[in-house]
């Protein structure tokens, strides 16, 4: 999974004296697995442009988490809440090492105003979210277990790694909490998959073998 830095990529929309308030206002900071970046419901005083390493996203409740999306380098996290009670609509933590640009969130709306560039891209990265969490919302609630995993492992190889093999680096916890179904529930079905050679599971490897079984059974479960 590439790198991306902020500068560079903002540096393309902000003009020089735009720039120098954002690194003004921001602070690179890294994290280990599983360490919280934002809490939800936490005062969302700053978003988060990931620059390295894969973070969920995900909704608390009392009988457990819902994993809304995995934010991986060149997104940004907490703009959805900019303009939503100034607090973070979800909890974001990293799936393994990573590293972000934190940003004052009033940097950001500022910029939003007065730069139409930086605004559209804003607008850009909100409209992905929302389409993908409208494809999320689908899958859990016309799909059984099965077309949920497999729509889980498509995923992955699509808009995750960008690869039909690839060390999985989420636990089977996570897997079963982005299909909202039980961890044991997962399990079975990846196993499933594995015997039926649609999948190739291998300790964190994962490997699909046959893409066209796997969108059949996201299609028909």
């Amino acid at each position: 999974m590439h790198e991306i830095n902020l500068i560079s990529e903002w540096s393309k929309l902000l003009t020089a004296e735009q720039m120098d308030m954002v690194q003004a206002n921001s602070v690179a900071l890294n994290y280990n697995k599983a360490e919280m970046i934002c809490k939800q419901g936490a005062f969302a005083s700053n978003v988060y442009f990931v620059e390295k390493g894969l973070m969920k996203a995900y909704k608390e409740y009392k009988n457990g988490n819902l994993i809304m999306r995995f934010v991986k380098p060149g997104e940004i996290v907490g703009l959805s809440s900019l303009y939503n009670k100034g607090v973070y609509l979800y909890s974001v933590a990293s799936v393994g090492a990573s590293g972000v640009m934190s940003v004052t969130a009033d940097v950001v709306k500022q910029l939003i105003r007065v730069n139409p560039d930086f605004a559209e891209m804003v607008i850009g990265k909100l409209n992905q979210v929302t389409v993908d969490e409208h494809e999320r919302v689908i899958s859990l609630t016309q799909k059984q277990l099965n077309g949920r995993i497999a729509d889980a492992v498509l995923h992955f190889a699509n808009n995750v790694y960008n690869a039909d093999e690839f060390n999985l680096q989420l636990t089977r916890r996570d897997v079963a909490d982005f299909c909202g179904m039980s961890t044991e529930s997962a399990i079975r079905i990846l196993k499933e998959l594995h015997n039926d050679k649609i999948i190739k599971i291998d300790g964190k490897n994962l490997k699909i073998i046959s893409k066209q079984l796997l969108q059949n059974v996201s299609e028909f479960g």
